[in-house]
C-alpha cells in the first residue's frame, strides 16, 4: 500500500502488526497473508488497530452504500419510486443472477431508459450458476449482469432528477461524482479533493481513503444520530434496504449474503475487489475496514468473520452462516480436507 508522507499533512504512526492469516496445508503453512484493520466509533475514536490504517487505499465497492447516499438526498429514489430490493441494488456488488439483472431493468424501465445508458460494461455474472445458464441459452452477457449495474442505475437515477446531462455520469468531473466525492469525504472526515484517485472496474471513480477514516464513516452511516436530518435518514434508509435484502446485495453462495441475511441488523458487511471489507455494527456504534495487503479475498473474508467473532458479534445463526460459504477448512476437489485457513492471533 501506498504510504506518502505528506499525505493530508500526517505521517502514519507506528502502530500494531498486521493481522496475520495463514493457510495451512497438512502441517505445514503454504501460505501468509498480511491484513491492515482499523475499528473507529462515530465519535472518530480508533478503538483498535492492526498494521497501516494511515495510508490511503481503494476502497473498491466496499463503500457502495456511501456512494449511494445522494441517491437518496437529492430525491431521485422517492421521485423514481426506488423500492428496498433496488435501494439494495445500489449498494451491490451483484451476481448477475436472474433477479439482479431483471430488478435493474425494471428500475431503468421506470425512469425511461435502458441498458443502453448504463457505461459500466458487461462481465460474466459472478455467479457461476448464473453464467452456466446463460451460456447454455447461448446468450452473452449485458450491462444488466455487470455487478456494479445497479450502482450506475442509482447514478442515472440521480442525474435524472436533477437534470442533468447523463452523458459521462462516470466520471470524476461529472457532478454526480462531485456529489458522490464529496458525501464520502464529509462522512469519513477527510479532505476528499485531495485523495488519490482511479477508475474503477465499473468505469466510476475510485478514491483513495485511510483505513482509520474508512471506519469512521462506516460507524457514522450505521449511527447517524449526530448527522444532518436528512443525511441521517439517507443513511438509515439505506442501510435498511442492506438489511431487508441481503441477497440483492450479493447473491447465492456470498459472504455478504450470509451476514447480512443471519445478522438481523446488528451487523452489515460489504466486500471490495483486491481484499478490502467493510462492516457496519450499528449496535455498537462502529465501523470496521480492513484490507489484505496482497489483495486476497480468502485471506479478507477470514479475517473478516475472526474480527466479527473478536468483537462480540457472532452468534450460533452467524456462524454457521458463515461456515456455510466460507469455513475454515480447506477441501479438495475430492471433497477431502486438506489443510486450515485462519488468523493465527488477534491481540490489541
Amino acid at each position: 500500500m501506498t504510504n506518502p508522507d505528506h499525505f493530508w499533512g500526517r505521517v502514519p504512526p507506528p502502530g500494531p502488526a498486521p493481522l496475520q492469516v495463514d493457510v495451512a496445508r497438512g502441517a505445514l503453512v503454504e501460505s501468509r497473508h498480511a491484513v491492515a484493520c482499523a475499528v473507529a466509533d462515530a465519535n472518530g475514536r480508533i478503538v483498535m488497530q492492526w498494521g497501516d490504517i494511515a495510508s490511503p487505499v481503494f476502497p473498491r465497492s466496499a463503500i457502495k452504500m456511501l456512494q449511494s447516499l445522494p441517491l437518496v438526498e437529492s430525491g431521485a429514489a422517492d421521485r423514481y419510486g426506488c423500492t428496498p430490493a433496488e435501494l439494495a441494488l445500489a449498494c451491490a456488488s451483484h451476481g448477475g443472477e436472474p433477479v439482479h439483472v431483471a430488478k435493474v431493468g425494471q428500475w431503468l424501465a421506470r425512469m425511461g431508459r435502458s441498458v443502453d445508458d448504463l457505461v459500466c460494461g458487461a462481465h460474466w455474472p459472478l455467479s457461476a450458476e448464473a453464467t452456466r445458464e446463460l451460456a447454455a441459452r447461448g446468450q452473452l452477457p449485458t450491462r444488466l449482469h455487470n455487478n456494479c449495474s445497479g450502482e450506475h442505475a442509482g447514478m442515472l437515477a440521480t442525474a435524472l432528477h436533477l437534470g442533468e446531462d447523463i452523458a459521462g455520469y462516470a466520471r470524476p468531473d461529472h457532478p454526480v461524482q462531485q456529489r458522490i466525492t464529496a458525501a464520502i469525504g464529509d462522512l469519513c472526515g477527510f479532505d476528499a479533493a485531495l485523495a488519490p484517485t482511479g477508475t474503477d472496474g465499473c468505469s466510476a471513480p475510485t478514491i483513495g481513503i485511510p483505513l482509520d477514516r474508512m471506519a469512521v464513516g462506516l460507524a457514522r452511516f450505521g449511527a447517524p444520530g449526530a448527522l444532518p436530518p436528512v443525511r441521517a435518514a439517507a443513511c438509515r434508509r439505506l442501510f435498511g434496504a442492506m438489511v431487508a435484502e441481503p441477497y440483492m446485495v450479493a447473491g447465492a453462495v456470498r459472504l455478504c449474503t450470509a451476514i447480512n441475511g443471519a445478522g438481523r441488523g446488528r451487523v452489515v458487511v460489504k466486500t471490495g475487489a483486491e481484499g478490502v471489507y467493510a462492516a457496519i455494527l450499528p449496535e455498537k456504534g462502529l465501523g470496521l475496514a480492513l484490507k489484505v495487503t496482497d489483495g486476497a479475498t480468502r485471506a479478507a473474508e477470514t479475517a473478516l468473520a475472526a474480527l466479527l467473532d473478536h468483537l462480540g458479534i457472532m452468534d450460533d445463526d452467524l456462524h454457521r452462516a458463515i461456515a456455510a460459504v466460507s469455513g475454515p477448512v480447506i477441501k479438495n476437489w475430492a471433497g477431502l480436507s486438506v489443510g486450515r485457513i485462519g488468523v493465527t492471533e488477534i491481540s490489541f
